[in-house]
């Protein structure tokens, strides 16, 4: 918790609110802070989308947020990425974000254990060179990360150091193998110490650095219990070796200090050798982008590094060339593999008029592309950042482990401590007791712990990114994989959203004159239906427009000439009383049909002038989509704006559930909130900007890619084809991540549950102690890692 204490009366704190369009919501967010304690005054102001407080020394941030928060609306702020090094376990991660959490002006602050990384959210003016001097108050290295989606490969882990350790161990754990066979013998003394030394002090001392930090930090740590442990095991051995120096030295434990090192240090090697496999994904994308393109300026063709271009230049793409920046093709026509970019496996057509993403392949044309989008802005950019936000999160389930490794390594030295006083009380054996505390404290590592939940993160949502799927948070994640009713938008989503004038019915009979007359209301409209007209009609009617009136969720109205004209649904007809009577059976045989229906009448004395109908195709792959949902045992819901009778005939022919028709745009968000009575997890599917406020408003958002940028803002799953089957995708590969996550934490609770007895009574030698530790983590990240071989159900 972020808490601002001050010296002073008071203290002026300013930071961004996203989300508010009007004065009510400025009145709404005031009225919010007024009621949090410690604030005395709240200025909102709307233009700058901002709130500045005058606030007390028992303000609290957190409370300030959730008040926003509660009132329907968004806090920004400043994120900044830090690399962290030095973090070895579950417990570092819980120091790292206290840490970073107690700087003055921190709102949120998340750390990968996976990435060694930091996800910091600033608001107030907060100086992130506060962060870099908290972590290292805490005992780790920060470094500040410029560029967010240069996600780096986690931090290398070099071999050498477990060759050299069990070259050095090899020869103590020889004798334990002779005696197997009957033959009793030990190396010496001294060559014993001088094989052990190098192992515990020179390639163990990061342990010793690591937990001294630790302990500088009142905390504890992985490294401070391996410290500990194998200390005692290599001291134990010096007091023997002193103790029975006439005799040989007696019996020593030198390889149980140096193996259970080496055992680490191999176990430490492998987990940062499978945790690069999980970031690979970020990695195969930030390699799509070229380093130059080919710019032609002055009719001369130069290759430029990709800062330079800028927007509006023409870039060359030749064959087999990667397309370096998102734009429009201006010339020419190829064949474009985006498999990387939406996971279709199948090359595009594109033509002159086409949009083009940078890091598509050109396949056999020359195209000549005008530059849209450059840097953060391009679609390849905003991908990268949608998938290392949701690795870089944390999934709710995360809360869990972080409450258990706060207590976990104290907990441990405690049980160590009992289980020395215990083995010394009850038998006399200080030895057995020493060794049996050491076991203890070596097999108890929090390093499953740790990293259980963000592989799987990781490894899940890098593998959905690869198959079109972009999921925006950790959260997401973990909650579409109880989704138990989707909720589809129709146009655009299970339809094509290119709907095409079908038929055209005047009241006086002159259909040619009703197209003009509807064609000239729409001019410049980039409404689907409009466009079917304007497509339809050569030549709108001669007159000036004006006075046009967009009419959410019923039409428009506008003038030409003076006289005033609606055009809209049948909703619209009944506000303004408009009689429909004359051209009824009209209208429910083209709804017969499946087909969406629009009036056309005179304002002034509400005459009807006739009657227009659309069709719009529905999507091939419609049917596998609600028929592969169902295999999941999810319901299946229609939301759509058409009629009735359109709106039924469709979910039909697709076997949808449920049907919610005649909806206006801002009542989506109320079907969504009533699918969710009773519990229900519900996800909303589309892809326009009357669909924001339904995705926010489900558990789940899913806005298809080929809709607007408010749509996916809005949404936490972006789908990156217009392919209505990538739901059932997402949900499939949430459900397949989750359970990864609760084997990962099973396993890794069950272990310290079932390892730590053992190891206390006595039954697990410190070197068993010290693999199975290592075994632990590796066996956790490989787990995770399976995720990777996943691939989506084609529809039957």
């Amino acid at each position: 918790m972020s808490r601002f204490t001050s010296p002073a009366a008071s203290q002026t704190l300013r930071f961004p609110v996203l989300g508010m369009t009007c004065a009510s919501c400025v009145l709404r967010v005031e009225k919010a802070l007024h009621k949090v304690p410690g604030i005395h005054a709240a200025n909102v102001n709307l233009a700058t989308e901002s709130v500045t407080l005058e606030t007390g020394a028992d303000f609290t941030l957190t409370d300030a947020h959730a008040a926003i928060e509660r009132a329907g609306y968004q806090v920004g702020g400043d994120n900044v990425n830090l690399g962290i090094q030095g973090m070895t376990c579950a417990s570092c991660v819980s120091r790292v974000e206290k840490a970073l959490l107690a700087v003055p002006g921190v709102t949120a602050a998340s750390v990968n254990l996976a990435t060694e990384t930091a996800r910091v959210t600033l608001s107030g003016g907060s100086d992130s060179q506060l962060l870099l001097a908290a972590v290292a108050k805490a005992g780790y290295r920060a470094s500040l990360r410029e560029d967010a989606a240069a996600t780096p490969r986690p931090h290398a882990t070099p071999w050498w150091p477990v060759a050299v350790a069990a070259l050095l161990s090899l020869p103590l754990v020889l004798p334990m193998f002779g005696g197997l066979v009957g033959e009793h013998w030990m190396l010496p003394a001294w060559l014993q110490f001088l094989l052990a030394t190098p192992v515990q002090f020179w390639l163990g001392a990061r342990f010793y650095r690591a937990g001294w930090k630790a302990l500088q930090a009142r905390s504890g740590n992985m490294d401070l219990l391996v410290a500990i442990g194998t200390s005692a095991a290599y001291g134990l051995s010096l007091y023997q070796w002193w103790l029975h120096a006439d005799h040989g030295g007696g019996h020593l434990y030198f390889e149980a200090s140096a193996v259970v090192i080496t055992l680490v240090l191999l176990g430490k090697w492998l987990e940062a050798r499978a945790k690069q496999q999980t970031t690979a994904a970020i990695r195969a994308l930030q390699a799509l982008r070229p380093a130059t393109a080919r710019v032609r300026r002055d009719g001369v063709d130069v290759d430029l590094p990709l800062p330079l271009v800028r927007l509006g230049d023409l870039v060359v793409v030749r064959p087999g060339e990667r397309v370096a920046v998102d734009g429009v093709i201006r010339e020419g026509s190829s064949q474009l593999d985006e498999s990387m970019l939406t996971g279709e496996s199948l090359p595009v057509s594109k033509q002159a008029g086409d949009a083009v993403t940078g890091g598509a392949i050109n396949h056999d044309g020359l195209l000549l592309v005008e530059t849209r989008a450059l840097g953060e802005d391009s679609t390849l950019a905003r991908i990268i950042r949608m998938v290392e936000d949701a690795q870089a999160g944390k999934a709710p389930v995360q809360r869990l482990v972080d409450r258990v490794s706060a207590v976990f390594v104290p907990v441990v030295l405690l049980i160590a401590v009992l289980t020395l006083a215990g083995w010394w009380w009850f038998s006399g054996d200080v030895e057995q007791a020493i060794l049996n505390a050491v076991a203890v404290l070596v097999i108890a590592c929090p390093c499953a712990l740790g990293l259980a939940t963000p592989t799987a993160i990781m490894a899940g949502t890098g593998v959905a990114a690869r198959h079109g799927i972009l999921i925006k948070d950790a959260e997401a994640l973990e909650l579409a994989h109880g989704v138990q009713v989707v909720a589809f938008d129709k146009t655009g989503t299970l339809t094509e959203g290119k709907p095409r004038l079908m038929h055209a019915v005047a009241a006086n009979g002159d259909e040619q004159a009703l197209l003009q007359l509807a064609a000239s209301l729409q001019q410049g409209s980039e409404h689907p239906l409009a466009q079917a007209v304007l497509n339809a009609v050569a030549t709108p009617a001669p007159g000036k427009l004006s006075g046009l009136q967009a009419l959410p969720g019923r039409g428009l109205r506008g003038d030409i000439d003076g006289v005033g004209y609606l055009l809209g649904n049948q909703r619209l007809m009944q506000e303004q009383g408009i009689e429909l009577s004359s051209l009824r059976s009209d209208q429910q045989q083209q709804e017969l049909l499946g087909r969406t229906v629009s009036w056309l009448a005179r304002a002034g004395d509400g005459k009807l002038l006739g009657m227009l109908s659309f069709g719009d195709s529905v999507k091939p792959a419609a049917s596998a989509a609600i028929g592969q949902l169902h295999a999941l045992g999810i319901r299946s819901v229609m939301i759509s704006g058409d009629n009735r009778a359109a709106a039924r005939q469709v979910a039909d022919a697709l076997g949808i559930d449920e049907v919610i028709a005649e909806v206006l745009p801002g009542d989506k968000a109320g079907h969504i909130a009533h699918l969710r009575q009773d519990g229900r997890r519900v996800a909303m599917v589309g892809d326009g900007v009357n669909d924001a406020p339904a995705l926010a408003a489900a558990d789940v958002g899913m806005a298809m890619g080929t809709g607007t940028d408010v749509a996916m803002q809005a949404a936490g799953v972006t789908l990156m084809r217009g392919d209505p089957t990538l739901v059932a995708q997402a949900i499939a590969i949430s459900r397949l991540t989750y359970g990864k996550i609760r084997q990962n934490l099973f396993w890794a609770f069950i272990f310290n549950l079932v390892g730590i007895p053992l190891a206390a009574l006595g039954m697990l030698s410190p070197i068993v102690a010290g693999a199975a530790m290592a075994l632990s983590s590796v066996s956790v990240v490989s787990n995770a890692l399976l995720l990777r071989r996943w691939r989506p159900a084609r529809p039957h």
